[in-house]
């Protein structure tokens, strides 16, 4: 006798229609985060904080000291040039606002804050202190 198969069968009816429905979207390539990455030192005297904040003009940075809290502030900003008969293909510029804050052990005097960019790098000197006080710091 002849052996019989059967094709189209209702078992496999699904299974055939999810092999080529259930396909995964096309992945976006990653995107990097704006990240302000900090490190934070401390000596008998005072604190030290470098933090790394590329691509950032210092007039765009702003640090705030209240008591024992810190908090740092930048907008990255791209500047949009366009050139006549030139097209952009592909750019990983990005751009927008990042900030950091985080709270120290002790106080800091405010007014012996001194804060220094230079090469894409924040350092902030923060004396220990042991009163209340907020202000503003203008980095130089």
């Amino acid at each position: 006798m002849a052996n019989i198969t059967r094709f189209g069968s209702f078992d496999n009816l699904f299974d055939d229609f999810a092999k080529g429905f259930w396909v995964k979207p096309l992945a976006m390539p990653a995107t990097e985060e704006l990240k302000l990455k900090v490190d934070v030192k401390e000596d008998d005297k005072s604190y030290t904080v470098h933090a790394e904040i590329p691509g950032v003009k210092k007039e765009d940075i702003q640090v705030d000291v209240n008591g024992d809290q810190v908090s740092i502030r930048a907008e990255v900003k791209r500047e949009k040039e366009e050139k006549q008969g030139e097209k952009l293909l592909h750019s990983e510029c990005y751009y927008g606002m990042v900030s950091r804050s985080f709270s120290l052990p002790t106080e800091v005097d405010d007014k012996g804050t001194v804060a220094r960019y230079k090469d894409g790098v924040l350092d902030l000197t923060l004396p220990k202190k042991s009163g209340n006080g907020s202000r503003r710091i203008s980095v130089q």
